[in-house]
């Protein structure tokens, strides 16, 4: 059995260091934590000894998400999920995936036919092949972001609400009234619950997102070239973005034009990926756990194997505050 002492000897660090990466200390760097947990994975560590009586194989099955690495958002969802199956001796497919493939082979007859026994479905919106099966599939599956009303079917994510009213009462607080919101993809179903707890935060101010203050694209940085003149020249003071990576291409875009964050414009992200203490400035955002958030995905998924159906878990959200927003400048 692989322990902490083997880590720490392969890599020629310290056993605290080790530690420190598997259990997420923020006084090491993100590229030694990324090396850790990805040596403890090459090397089959597991926190406790114990085997269960059946072995199981098990899926993610990915779109739309990056996970190479640490600064992308799948890469501490997935390592969560793969660390907590290495404790229980499951087997993990990581399983990408495109419309040409759920078009070619229906999801319950690729699960059946390569014995899995369960999958965690990361990255895809409501117009996806798979997710409209998975309304009548038995097949235990735990969604990323994403709800089926099916007893097989289970839901992880963040309670955003906590972390939306304090954002838009950050904004509030620092004189904001004209707030712009740049989302990602139209047809995710946290894309739409966003824009409505987004809605409900600003309309218990006395606020309100007239339509042309809002936008939809993709989660990446190229999304905010196409919005960020609109949302100036419509009198926005901050823009609220979808994801981390969205405002970093917003922060870019704002600096190309020569606007000045945040004492001209603020910007705010959600996610709270590792560059994002990084960017220039250091961005406020709303910081999901996403290495619990998969560690807990993979123990809804054995509940819903063990048919012990559990429809929904959350985790609570929380405002990050750094230098990307400001007082409202605008009279």
């Amino acid at each position: 059995m692989v322990t902490i002492k083997d880590i720490a000897k392969q890599l020629g660090i310290s056993i605290s260091t080790v530690s420190k990466g598997l259990n997420g200390a923020s006084d090491i760097s993100e590229e030694m934590r990324q090396l850790v947990l990805d040596t403890a994975l090459e090397m089959g560590y597991v926190t406790k000894n114990k085997r269960p009586t059946i072995r199981h194989k098990v899926a993610i099955i990915v779109e739309n998400m990056e996970y190479e690495n640490i600064n992308q958002f799948g890469y501490e969802i997935m390592t969560g999920f793969r660390l907590a199956a290495n404790e229980q001796q499951y087997e993990v497919s990581i399983i990408p995936v495109d419309l040409y493939f759920q078009a070619k082979q229906s999801y319950d007859n690729m699960m059946i036919q390569n014995g899995y026994s369960g999958a965690f479905i990361l990255g895809f919106d409501l117009t996806d092949v798979y997710i409209n099966q998975l309304q009548s599939t038995t097949i235990p599956t735990v969604l990323f972001d994403n709800y089926i009303s099916n007893k097989h079917v289970g839901y992880i994510g963040t309670d955003n609400t906590a972390g939306i009213d304090a954002l838009i009462q950050h904004l509030y607080d620092l004189g904001h009234r004209n707030i712009a919101f740049l989302n990602g993809a139209k047809h995710s179903f946290i894309t739409g619950r966003r824009f409505d707890l987004m809605q409900k935060a600003m309309k218990s101010l006395d606020l309100e997102i007239p339509k042309n203050m809002v936008a939809y694209g993709e989660f990446d940085p190229s999304t905010a070239k196409k919005y960020v003149n609109d949302f100036i020249n419509n009198g926005a003071t901050a823009i609220v973005c979808g994801s981390d990576l969205i405002a970093s291409g917003v922060i870019n875009e704002l600096h190309r034009i020569g606007k000045r964050v945040p004492e001209e414009i603020s910007v705010t992200g959600f996610d709270d990926l590792p560059i994002a203490k990084y960017l220039a400035p250091p961005l406020t955002t709303v910081r999901q756990e996403r290495f619990t958030l998969g560690k807990l995905a993979f123990m809804l998924l054995t509940n819903l194997i063990h048919n012990i159906s559990i429809t929904t878990l959350l985790l609570q959200s929380e405002l990050i505050v750094r230098e990307t927003t400001g007082p409202c400048n605008q009279k």
